[in-house]
Order: C-alpha cells, then structure tokens, then sequence
C-alpha cells in the first residue's frame, strides 16, 4: 500500500507537530502594511494589515524558521520557501536535509514530519488555528479576532519599525500570543513570533517577497512517500 491510516484520539499534538503546524499561522500573517506616518495606533496598523489581506490574492516567500522548546531547552533551525492563495490554498516547503512539507487545499491541512514517516491530516474547521486560517480564507478580522497592542520598538530592539502584539480573544491551545516585526521604510511584516503557553517560542523571518503573481497548482497538492503513517483525529 501506498501508505496507511492510523486514527487517533483528540490529544495535544508532539513538538515537532506544533512546530509545522504553527507555520500555518505564521504564514497567514506574513504580509505587506502600506505605507503610513511614524506614529501610528494598534487599531490603525491593524486596519492596514487587514486592507492587504482583503486585496491579497498570491504571496510566496522565503522563510528562516527558529523555533525554542523551553521545557527541553532545544533550539531548531530550518529554512524554505512558503506559498500561499486564496481562498485558503498554503505550502510550506522546507529545505533538505528537513525535507518537511505543510499544505492545505482550503478544506484540509497536511503536515508531513519526513524524520518520522508521518502526516497529520486535520479539517480547516478542526483546526487549532482557527484565527489563524480565518485569515487565510480571507475571513478572519484582525481587530475582532485579537485584542492589540503596539510594543516599544526599543525595548523590543527594533530600530526604524513597528511592533504589533496580538492575544487572541479566544483561548487555543496552539498560541497565546502573536507579535508581529513591521519594517518602517518598506512596511512589510518582516518577523513574526509565535508565543505558547509552555513557553515556546516560533520565529519565522521572510526575505524577498512576491506578491498576486500567478502560483502553479501543484504546489499545493502532496502525496507523501510510500510507506508513511497518516495520522487523523
């Protein structure tokens, strides 16, 4: 057989789940603020993120991804491309030797974990990124679904920039806070950082972006290597 299934019980996903999984996130966030003046409120930052999310079709990326499990005290490190296009279609492709794969078609998110020979089969509507995927189908709303702040760039060590944290208004497991690195020259989303309740943190920086030009179908299609376990809740 091509691969089989193994159906789980509903169970707080491993590390390595939560660190894929949360790509999904950190993707929808990733995206361009216009251009506006050096002070600037939560709400009005919010509203700019927001515009370019209701305009944007296509966004494809690089990503450095460092993820930091406190209770093991480990650090991990990857880089990739990411693709995303309305309405709800995303791919992660992490570099080798990772080799890892997010994708979702808009109906189902496929995390695939090559070390372990397993892919997590999830429902959007399943999700524990509901805020997170609302965005990504173009439904979320940035000012409704979290209660925002601006941060001190100073403090944060951001020089010629803006900080955005956002909590979400309704508790989820996979994040308690989400804190968005905004450049002041560009106004682009250049960081965004991923706070769990354990004390992880998931970093992910994006480099040269491309923004509503065409991505080819495939890209968000995957089937993974012979003899992988798929796992469904």
């Amino acid at each position: 057989m091509h691969a089989h299934v193994l159906r789980c019980a509903s169970r707080r996903p491993p590390a390595a789940r939560a660190w894929l999984g949360a790509a999904a996130l950190a993707l929808v966030l990733a995206f361009v603020l216009p251009a506006g003046a050096a002070e600037l409120t939560a709400d009005l930052v919010a509203e700019r993120v927001q515009r370019f999310y209701d305009t944007t079709k296509t966004y494809q990326a690089s990503f450095a991804q460092t993820y930091r499990i406190k209770v093991q005290n480990v650090k991990k490190e990857s880089t990739g491309r990411l693709a995303f296009e309305k309405p709800g279609r995303l791919s992660f492709r992490y570099d080798k030797p990772n080799g890892n794969r997010v994708v979702s078609d808009g109906k189902t998110i496929r995390v695939y974990e090559r070390e372990n020979q397993q892919m997590y089969e999830t429902k959007v509507a399943m999700s524990q990124y509901p805020a997170a995927l609302a965005f990504l189908l173009g439904k979320g709303k940035l000012k409704r679904d979290f209660v925002l702040r601006l941060l001190d760039p100073a403090q944060m060590k951001v020089e010629g920039g803006y900080v955005l944290e956002g909590t979400p208004r309704e508790a989820t497991p996979a994040y308690q806070k989400v804190i968005l690195y905004v450049d002041a020259e560009t106004s682009q989303v250049r960081r965004v950082l991923v706070l769990d309740a354990q004390g992880n943190r998931n970093r992910f920086d994006f480099s040269a972006p491309v923004v509503n030009k065409p991505i080819p179908k495939e890209e968000f299609a995957f089937e993974p290597p012979q003899g992988t376990t798929i796992v469904r809740p």
